[in-house]
């Protein structure tokens, strides 16, 4: 069956990079990013074909049964703006441009120093390719999980990362609301892991793909969750909605200081292990807590923390941010 996938998605690629990418490269003139671009279509195909999905399966079921009301429809509308960056391969595309020359020098010397990476399907011979798949899945999915962790646990990191949970209208496209340098920094990190283990390109971007859409129906506005049993297995949007809570998925026991809980990207086991799940069956409001309005022992009232109506104010202000709390000790 991965075959077969494999197949019509590597036919559908060239039809689409012969019959539109190529043409365009050529007519502005950049001919000699023809091979790059080529591999830029996959993520283009990929991408189209994940934004049908969503628009199909999960945006009717946010209308059919959702968490809260939509009160702020552009705030939405920004989120897609976000999602559509990402999924159409323009992100993607901008690091391989910019950190390809490097990896492959840093991958050149590596050679010379006769180190070869570790290829995980060469411990476990015979394994299939789903097997394989499995595995790598299981083992990015762990690194994920601290990485996302260390974002809520320094100050100037939570700087960036705090743009992804000023979302109060959590939505299916809330997935991607991210700052690009926290994003920068989680490709290459990622990219870099996948290298060091063995995962093969194509490989990497079914993963990368597979990962996307479960974080999609995570984050969307959808009153589901996977039962007593299945809610250990796989994150569901209830409980990775509890991460996003106010003054608990990403303070460390409402006390205003960096930590939370649920940092699993895919796989509660991670939560389950290192003691950050949170498993209260409810459906919480989300947010921030300093975006809340702030009333002081004199009963004034001030308003609270903006973090940007669109996407360039939520940049410029995530770069505010970031350099405001590593000068603090506590946010």
């Amino acid at each position: 069956m991965m075959q077969l996938i494999s197949d019509w998605l590597g036919a559908a690629q060239g039809w689409l990079f012969e019959t539109v990418v190529q043409p365009l490269v050529f007519q502005l003139g950049c001919g000699e990013f023809v091979e790059e671009a080529f591999e830029g279509t996959e993520w283009l195909l990929i991408g189209m074909l994940e934004l049908t999905l969503l628009f199909l399966v999960l945006r009717p079921l946010e209308a059919m049964i959702p968490v809260h009301k939509i009160t702020d429809p552009r705030a939405r509308w920004n989120d897609f703006i976000y999602t559509v960056l990402h999924r159409i391969g323009l992100f993607s595309v901008l690091i391989f441009f910019t950190l390809d020359p490097l990896m492959d020098s840093v991958a050149a010397m590596l050679r010379f120093e006769s180190f070869h990476p570790l290829n995980l399907e060469n411990l476990m011979p015979g394994i299939s390719p789903l097997g394989s798949f499995l595995v790598y899945f299981v083992v990015l999915d762990f690194f994920d999980y601290w990485y996302h962790r260390a974002s809520h646990q320094f100050n100037w990191w939570w700087g960036l990362h705090g743009l992804h949970h000023s979302q109060q209208n959590m939505n299916l496209w809330s997935d991607n609301r991210n700052h690009l340098l926290d994003d920068l920094l989680r490709d290459v990190y990622m990219g870099v892991i996948a290298l060091c283990i063995g995962v093969e390109p194509a490989q990497y971007v079914m993963l990368v793909s597979v990962s996307r859409i479960l974080q999609s129906l995570q984050h969307a506005n959808v009153r589901i969750h996977f039962g007593r049993v299945g809610e250990w297995l796989l994150v569901s949007p209830r409980y990775h909605r509890m991460h996003h809570a106010i003054g608990v998925g990403h303070e460390s026991h409402g006390k205003g200081t960096l930590g939370g809980c649920n940092f699993a990207v895919l796989l509660p086991v991670w939560d389950i292990i290192f003691r950050t799940a949170n498993f209260t069956p409810q459906f919480v409001a989300t947010g921030i807590r300093d975006q809340l309005p702030q009333t002081d022992e004199r009963g004034v009232v001030t308003p609270g923390r903006e973090y940007g109506r669109g996407f360039w104010a939520q940049q410029w202000l995530g770069l505010k941010r970031m350099v405001e709390y590593a000068r603090k000790d506590v946010v």
